[in-house]
């Protein structure tokens, strides 16, 4: 890969200015064209940011002239064919997330960018920040001591007047889920990045409140591989909204509550009383958040993949693994169609579950 990145944009709504933002400030990065279908938010983007090649679509675009890397800001119903699109035009690709609509999708997306030696990023930028890597590099190692219970709580708020009127979103063929797709992936990502593998999930969802194909609201029990029982909570319903990832070990607990991103103000570890009872102890100087802080978002993320990319080495693990969350995600909403626990084995390469979301909403709406 050159030093001067050939960067180009394929969607251009509210999260493709995050991207642009971090690109314009990588003076290794050159965003050189944008695509989308509609040429009034398009070429306002692309004044803002001083992009000159402007397309209709992601292939009028590549047939333009080569790409190093494209990044993909469309609706989730449209990752997979534009990943390999991409991919196969020689161009890494990163992806926001949710990377695709199925696991058979994103097994397809991964076999053709390993076919063609270039690599797919899916932005799951929770993972990043300086003080959850600390967090989770404790947790790994068991300074904090053996995972025991936590909670993962989404607890977001979208109207059906502004959020839910964009055609694409609420519908299964289009956005693929509802918030637990869409929204509490990011929490669950989270939890799994500090907790690793996970072995069962019990769930249900629900639709209580808004006019959608998706729930919007979904509960579930997942057991992970190394025995934590987590409680999950994701829905678009609550007004106070907050996101709330817990884990209480044998030796204390870990928080972090926040909304869209976190730092390590957003971050509490506590130390376990003594087992006779009393005040926690002291903290451990080994668990105290770093002094050079940086926030979790698309700065950290994009500045890890390039570095990744120009060096030739693999992903990092903040942008590694888009399997781990994507696999909860489709175990809540098999076991929610199912009425009956999924496990890990359940997704297994093969499994009729990994060929899309089973839709077992339970409709509770006033009649």
């Amino acid at each position: 890969m050159t030093e001067l990145s050939r960067v180009a944009i394929v969607g251009t709504g509210a999260i493709a200015h995050a991207h642009a933002s971090v690109l314009a400030a990588d003076p290794l990065a050159s965003l050189v064209a944008v695509a989308d279908l509609n040429p009034a938010v398009r070429d306002a983007f692309a004044d803002e940011f001083g992009v000159a090649g402007r397309y209709d679509s992601l292939d009028d675009l590549l047939a333009a002239g080569p790409i190093d890397v494209v990044h993909l800001c469309t609706p989730p119903g449209l990752h997979r064919d534009q990943a390999i699109t991409a991919l196969r035009s020689g161009a890494h690709v990163v992806c926001e997330k949710p990377p695709v609509l199925s696991l058979a999708d994103l097994d397809a997306v991964l076999e053709v960018a390993r076919e063609v030696g270039r690599e797919y990023a899916v932005v799951f930028q929770q993972r990043t920040g300086t003080a959850v890597g600390h967090v989770q590099r404790l947790l790994a190692d068991g300074t904090l001591g053996r995972p025991l219970v936590g909670v993962c709580h989404t607890l977001w708020y979208r109207k059906q007047e502004d959020y839910y009127a964009v055609p694409w979103r609420g519908k299964w063929a289009t956005e693929g889920g509802g918030p637990l797709l869409g929204l509490g992936i990011h929490q669950l990502d989270l939890l799994a990045f500090l907790l690793g593998e996970w072995a069962e999930v019990d769930a249900r969802a629900f639709r209580l409140d808004r006019d959608l194909e998706t729930e919007d609201t979904s509960t579930a029990v997942v057991r992970f591989a190394n025995g934590a029982i987590v409680s999950v909570l994701t829905t678009a319903l609550s007004p106070r909204q907050t996101s709330y990832v817990r884990v209480d070990t044998t030796l204390g607990t870990v928080e972090v509550e926040h909304l869209y991103g976190h730092d390590a103000r957003s971050w509490r570890l506590t130390p376990a009383p003594a087992r006779t009872g009393g005040s926690p102890d002291p903290a451990p100087s080994s668990w105290a958040l770093p002094q050079d802080d940086e926030p979790s978002g698309h700065t950290p993320l994009l500045r890890a993949v390039y570095g990744a990319l120009r060096s030739g080495q693999p992903l990092p693990a903040v942008a590694a693994d888009p399997h781990r969350s994507l696999e909860l995600v489709t175990a809540i909403y098999a076991s929610a169609a199912l009425g009956r626990p999924v496990t890990k084995a359940d997704l297994a390469p093969g499994s009729p579950l990994r060929d899309g979301f089973l839709h077992g909403i339970e409709d509770l709406r006033p009649t």
